[in-house]
């Protein structure tokens, strides 16, 4: 097959993408094009219904809808307030103790919520009256808010990790969970030490209020019930008790005992929670149908194959290999979100990582660190409009005030990227790879 037509499959989608198509049909759009020029017309419908069909035939895809409904339960049952509180606890007595609070709510309320943009809503709307009473700059504050809330993405449960499991040909959910906590620590403390940098030098005073011993028992207690959801999800699914699948529907039960005992819902937000999670659900699996249709497209072309050669042909050394790569995928996060981006460049990029020595769950940390920058960076990055629309900053300011972030985090994923045992040393140590 020429592999030029898989070229003209790329140039396709971008330009549907430059021109504001959405991102599930400009994929089904440029695939179904290629397609149609390479099979007959009714050969190429066949083929792409069934794709669709097929890609989401899968027992492990059926955990996002129901860590999606565990999610927006937990985001509307008053879960960000405790743990806020709870975070205050742990870090108060640094410089700049907001903003290191700010950090580690994220990092608290992501993992639980498996949202990064619903962290930075819920966690901003929470302290921003603090910051603001504090005299914090609110450029300053939204990007300490956007640059550590995709830590969440990394630390499980994660619907990006599912999503890279089933798209990468059946990795183990279980290695790709308890792989994302070092990473996903990693880029939480990388924030913090920049927010002490900044704080120092701006005067940035610890946390005012100083607390008795009973009612930092009484917060910590308030925020154990939240907390515990990672616990029994994450303790089932490594210890072998329960599928991510069946983890997934126990988040569900959970949350939801958990709203009922906050006394948080009542009939009408469980309706809008249900209508939410199913607009979110329905999206998320037309694309990974969709993505289905453009992976056979480009492995009918040879386009992997084409991209693996030209990598391969400037250098053999993995180093130059791997930071190639790493800038290919910053460029297309800054332009593309996250899902999407693992969808498409999972099926080129896995297959040179692993020529080239590199674990499969290792490539996904370094993947997905890599793409979580891109959450909160110009001019797609739904983090940073989320966390401007929350403050009230604008989007020049913060764009100013997160660069130090990105530059560390930077720095971050190239650990991650050259030293594998921070991704596979927990699930070695868990028996979960060899």
């Amino acid at each position: 097959m020429d592999i030029s037509i898989g070229f003209w499959l790329l140039c396709l989608f971008l330009f549907l993408i430059a021109f504001s198509v959405p991102i599930a049909i400009a994929i089904a759009m440029s695939s179904l094009v290629i397609m149609c020029s390479i099979l007959p017309t009714n050969v190429a419908f066949m083929t792409a219904g069934q794709k669709i069909v097929t890609g989401i035939d899968s027992f492990s895809l059926l955990a996002i809808p129901f860590f999606i409904l565990a999610g927006n339960i937990m985001n509307r049952g008053g879960i960000a307030a405790r743990l806020v509180q709870f975070a205050k606890i742990l870090v108060g007595r640094l410089p700049g103790a907001l903003s290191h609070v700010n950090v580690l709510a994220n990092m608290l309320f992501g993992s639980v919520s498996g949202s990064a943009v619903a962290a930075a809503a819920a966690v901003g709307k929470t302290l921003e009256p603090e910051l603001e009473k504090e005299g914090y700059d609110k450029s300053y504050s939204t990007a300490v808010n956007v640059a550590s809330c995709p830590a969440g993405l990394l630390i499980p449960p994660s619907n990006s990790l599912i999503v890279f499991s089933v798209v990468s040909g059946g990795t183990s959910i279980a290695a790709l969970f308890i792989a994302g906590y070092v990473p996903g620590i990693l880029m939480g403390l990388s924030c913090m030490v920049v927010a002490y940098i900044i704080a120092k030098r701006r005067g940035y005073r610890s946390a005012a209020v100083e607390l008795s011993m009973r009612e930092k028992l009484i917060i910590t207690w308030r925020a154990i019930p939240s907390l515990g959801l990672v616990v029994v999800v994450i303790g089932g699914i490594i210890g072998g008790i329960f599928t991510a699948t069946e983890g997934a529907c126990i988040a569900v039960l959970y949350s939801f005992g958990l709203s009922l005992c906050y006394r948080t819902l009542g009939t009408k937000e469980l309706k809008t929670i249900c209508v939410e999670t199913a607009e979110i659900t329905g999206i998320m699996l037309f694309l990974i149908g969709a993505s289905t249709i453009m992976s056979w497209a480009m492995a009918f072309t040879g386009l992997p194959s084409m991209i693996s050669e030209w990598m391969l042909s400037i250098s053999d050394n993995p180093i130059i290999i791997f930071i190639l790569m790493n800038i290919i995928l910053l460029i297309v996060g800054m332009f593309m979100d996250l899902t999407p981006a693992v969808l498409i460049f999972t099926p080129i990029f896995m297959p040179i990582a692993t020529q080239l020595g590199m674990h499969p769950i290792h490539f996904a940390m370094m993947m997905i660190f890599n793409l979580c920058i891109g959450i909160a960076t110009p001019p797609v990055g739904t983090a940073l409009f989320v966390g401007c629309s929350v403050s009230g900053a604008r989007i020049e300011g913060v764009i100013r005030a997160i660069l130090p972030f990105c530059a560390v985090l930077i720095a971050t994923l190239l650990l991650i990227t050259f030293i594998p045992s921070i991704s596979l040393a927990l699930p070695r140590a868990f028996g979960l790879i060899n």
